[in-house]
């Protein structure tokens, strides 16, 4: 049975304690809920790897040093190993598996194959998840930009020519998409129609 408290209050709210033994914990991973029962100082990348069994986010310092672990809680990057699963309950959280629309894969993940973007792959998923949040963030615009906000994912195959290709081509191909909308709307914009009256005279 889950180990649970007394109530204690939190910035102004209630919440329950619980633990130090197993708890029920409930987690919303790539739009699906899980259920399990862990103890309170297991990892979100344990209980991803070792009760789920999502393997996409690795294991790799187990420190929060090198990014292999990274995923998205609530849309933000978090490194998965100094995350505790527990403080997850209620969020929505992303993992490479879940990156993929309808078995088509996301287009950093066919831009990082495109560009030859890895080589062991072992911090590929991590590397792909701060990729595209890099994105929606708004941090690529130069290399030197991208540089900087992706230095917290380490490749120790030194891939990372290839990653700032990857990160480029997705961006450009985004902007280049944009801009055709843009376009597309302004004309319609600009397009003459006649009113109804105009109309009935032209019958």
């Amino acid at each position: 049975m889950p180990a649970r408290g007394s109530a204690i209050t939190e910035r102004g709210r209630t919440v329950e304690e619980r633990g130090p033994g197993p708890v029920e914990v409930t987690l919303k991973v790539n739009g699906s809920e899980q259920t399990m029962e862990i103890e309170p100082r297991v990892s979100l990348l344990d209980a991803l790897r070792e009760r789920l069994y999502m393997t996409g986010a690795k294991k790799g310092c187990d420190q929060g040093t090198c990014g292999a672990c990274t995923v998205w809680v609530d849309g933000q990057r978090v490194l998965a190993c100094l995350t505790l699963a527990m403080t997850c309950e209620g969020r929505e959280i992303t993992t490479i598996e879940g990156l993929a629309d309808k078995g088509e894969l996301h287009d950093m993940q066919q831009a990082f194959i495109a560009e030859d973007a890895f080589q062991c792959g072992y911090c590929t998923p991590g590397q792909i998840m701060s990729a595209v949040a890099l994105l929606k963030e708004g941090h690529a615009g130069d290399d030197d930009e991208i540089k900087e906000w992706m230095s917290g994912n380490i490749c120790r195959c030194a891939a990372y020519p290839h990653i700032r290709a990857a990160i480029r081509a997705v961006r450009d191909h985004h902007a280049d998409h944009d801009a055709d909308q843009n376009a597309d709307q302004q004309a319609d914009h600009h397009t003459v129609r006649p009113d109804s009256e105009q109309a009935d005279r032209a019958e």
